[in-house]
């Protein structure tokens, strides 16, 4: 009887767990279609900072004591059955990563400031919070979102969805009307220089292909007040670049002030009027484009020597 009623209860502990691994996945691709919904819901919950117009030395962008912290789980679990087991026993633990730690500066109206820093050093992370897409463990940044736009390539992308569908659907999550989409299609179409294969599924595309399909979407408007430009210039060939960073110079000296992000000190050097260095999560040095990137290449070349 005992062993009867062990076998009924294994049964329904396997049916319960079966279950909440199928609602863990129907709520998954329930927050997946929502995305674009959600991210305006956060960016209206955002405090608005009012911009004195009138004061010169205002900043529109300001970063204070900001840190990032997640949460890394110390062993891999294959699905939510194996979580719940392995959280029973015991053996989940998690360890702390500072993607940003205690980073703080100002950016005034009309620069055009350069962020580097190697790769895993937080870049992306500190855009994302400046944009309103996270919030930070702690500090804040003030700063009108609405007058910001963050371009960055890949996000917002369905492999299984033709090109032109994606054009939509990626426009939809940078925040553009379908009104807008249908007037500008076919110049996104002709920038991306995709116009045989906006009917091929974007899982068919090399990554140039959807790199330049990525840029053309997220260019296509007009530029914001505050315009943020995530890894934007490093897509397509040698003279697709040339062609990108064209566009993204005429949308920088449109009167924009700009956050850039970019491997390339060119670039930097080229384009901005100041330079932030973020290194392991923690700021290095705020200062001219040369000085900051001059300082970048020494510590290169001594980890390299």
């Amino acid at each position: 009887m005992i062993g009867v009623i062990f076998v009924g209860v294994i049964i329904f502990v396997q049916i319960l767990l079966a279950f909440i691994d199928f609602i863990f996945k129907k709520r998954e691709k329930r927050l997946a279609a929502s995305h674009f919904q959600d991210k305006l819901q956060v960016m209206d919950l955002e405090e608005d900072v009012v911009m004195t117009e009138a004061v010169d030395n205002e900043p529109v962008i300001s970063v204070e004591d900001v840190t990032m912290e997640f949460h890394i789980a110390s062993t891999q679990t294959s699905g939510l059955k194996d979580y719940i087991i392995q959280f029973l026993k015991r053996q989940i633990t998690y360890k702390k990563l500072y993607a940003l730690y205690h980073v703080s500066f100002n950016v005034y109206r009309g620069e055009i400031v350069g962020i580097i820093g190697t790769n895993g050093s937080g870049k992306s992370t500190l855009l994302k919070i400046v944009s309103g897409a996270l919030r930070p463990t702690e500090g804040e940044v003030k700063a009108d979102r609405k007058k910001i736009q963050l371009l960055t390539l890949g996000t917002g992308f369905d492999m299984e969805l033709t090109g032109k569908e994606n054009v939509y659907l990626n426009g939809a999550i940078i925040g553009y009307s379908k009104k807008f989409l249908d007037e500008h299609y076919d110049e996104i179409v002709e920038f991306a220089e995709l116009q045989d294969f906006m009917d091929e599924k974007v899982k068919n595309y090399s990554s140039g292909m959807v790199s330049r399909l990525g840029f053309a979407i997220a260019t296509a408007g007009d530029a914001a007040e505050i315009l943020i430009l995530d890894e934007v210039l490093s897509v397509g060939d040698e003279f697709f670049r040339k062609k990108s960073l064209k566009r993204v110079k005429e949308m920088i000296h449109g009167g924009s002030t700009v956050l850039l992000v970019s491997h390339s000190m060119e670039t930097i050097i080229d384009n901005c009027n100041k330079c932030v260095w973020i290194e392991k999560g923690e700021l290095k040095m705020v200062d001219e484009p040369k000085v900051v990137c001059a300082a970048y290449r020494k510590m290169k070349e001594q980890e390299a020597g």
